[in-house]
C-alpha cells in the first residue's frame, strides 16, 4: 500500500472517530458555560464549535486536505484536556461516574509525553520498580505534571507492591 493512500487511511479513521466522540485533555466547564450533558452527545456534533485541540485550533477547521497541506500536525490532532472534561461530564449525566473518572485522569495525564508514560507504565509493572522509583514517578507526576491523581494512583501501588512482595529485587 503506498504511503499517501495509508496517511489518507488514518486521517480518515481520526477524524471519523473525532465526530462520533469515539475518541479518547482537564478543566471545568467554563469553556462552555453549563454541564455538559448526554444531550450534547456526540459532541463533535452538538459543540464542535466549542471543541479546540490542545494547539488551540477549533476542531471545525480540521481536514484531511490540511494535513496532506502540513497545515496540521499530530499535535493538531490530539484531545484536549477540555474535550475529555466534557466527556467526563456527559458520562456523569448517565451515571457512569467510573468512567468519568477515567477520562479526567486521561485528561490529567496529557501534559506528560507519550515516551515518559510508556516509561511509567512499564515502571509500573509488578517487580520492575523499587519503592523509592514509584515514589520519584509519583512526585514528578505531581510536580512537574500537575497529575494529582495520577501520583495519588501511584503512591498506592508502591504501598500495595510491598505489602504484596511486588517491588523490585537487588
Amino acid at each position: 500500500m503506498d504511503q499517501e493512500l495509508l496517511m489518507k487511511q488514518i486521517v480518515e479513521q481520526v477524524m471519523a472517530a473525532m465526530k462520533t466522540g469515539t475518541s479518547a485533555p482537564a478543566a471545568p466547564a467554563a469553556c462552555c458555560g453549563d454541564k455538559v450533558t448526554a444531550a450534547n452527545y456526540p459532541l463533535a456534533e452538538s459543540m464542535a464549535d466549542k471543541i479546540k485541540t490542545p494547539t488551540g485550533k477549533d476542531f471545525t477547521s480540521l481536514s484531511y486536505e490540511k494535513v496532506i497541506n502540513g497545515e496540521l500536525t499530530a499535535d493538531d490532532m490530539r484531545i484536549a484536556p477540555e474535550t475529555l472534561e466534557m466527556q467526563a461530564q456527559v458520562a456523569e449525566s448517565v451515571h457512569r461516574e467510573a468512567f468519568a473518572g477515567n477520562l479526567r485522569r486521561a485528561a490529567e495525564l496529557i501534559a506528560v509525553p507519550d515516551e515518559r508514560l510508556l516509561e511509567i507504565y512499564n515502571a509500573l509493572r509488578p517487580y520492575r520498580s523499587t519503592k523509592e522509583e514509584l515514589l520519584e514517578i509519583a512526585n514528578e507526576l505531581d510536580g512537574k505534571y500537575g497529575a494529582k491523581t495520577a501520583a495519588t494512583l501511584v503512591r498506592e501501588a508502591a504501598e500495595v507492591y510491598e505489602k504484596r512482595g511486588r517491588l523490585k529485587k537487588f
